[in-house]
């Protein structure tokens, strides 16, 4: 699946604005990793693009993620990306395990680039600036973005063996590629 397919299948299924920019962050944080590591850039942006399509149609689990796999299957979407989509989420964990780089890589990505934008929009210099240090101080006010996992953040920087800190880093960095489109520059 091409770039083009997977924004235009996103757009097909995803009307709300902010859940398309929440895709395009984190298919900029996938595209980030996946030059980091040595891997194909592109699928990894689809995946990253993609793994949330679904979820304006069906927020619920199991269903989401489930009929979007049941989407991608019917295009004939390659397995590699399907799997990576179901594997973000926890109730698939079992059958589709975070057991590889690129599927560990969604789900250490996926929370974090949320909480990165929801930090840089009540930022005046948005993402200009945003350090680690003041997106950790905001981890540990429940009442901000509460709707974010910190656990999944944590959880998933130790999953890529990178000290949180540097995953931060690297998160916003990539965000930063994206800002206009983000609505953040």
């Amino acid at each position: 699946m091409t770039r083009e397919e997977a924004w235009n299948l996103l757009c097909e299924y995803t009307q709300n604005e902010s859940l398309r920019k929440h895709a395009l962050a984190v298919e900029a944080a996938m595209r980030y990793y996946a030059r980091r590591f040595g891997e194909n850039e592109e699928l990894w942006a689809v995946v990253g693009l993609l793994h949330d399509f679904d979820y304006e149609r069906w927020p619920e689990p199991p269903a989401h993620t489930r009929e979007g796999a049941k989407i991608l299957r019917k295009r004939g979407v390659d397995e590699q990306i399907v799997g990576a989509v179901l594997s973000h989420a926890a109730w698939n964990t079992d059958e589709y395990p975070r057991d590889c780089l690129l599927r560990k890589t969604l789900f250490a990505v996926d929370e974090l680039c949320g909480f990165l934008i929801a930090c840089a929009l009540v930022r005046p210099a948005r993402l200009e600036g945003l350090e680690p240090k003041s997106v950790r101080k905001k981890m540990k006010t429940p009442s901000f973005a509460a709707a974010v996992s910190r656990e999944d953040i944590e959880a998933g920087a130790e999953l890529l063996g990178i000290p949180l800190d540097d995953h931060i880093r690297n998160c916003i960095a990539a965000l930063q590629e994206v800002a206009p489109q983000l609505g953040l520059a």
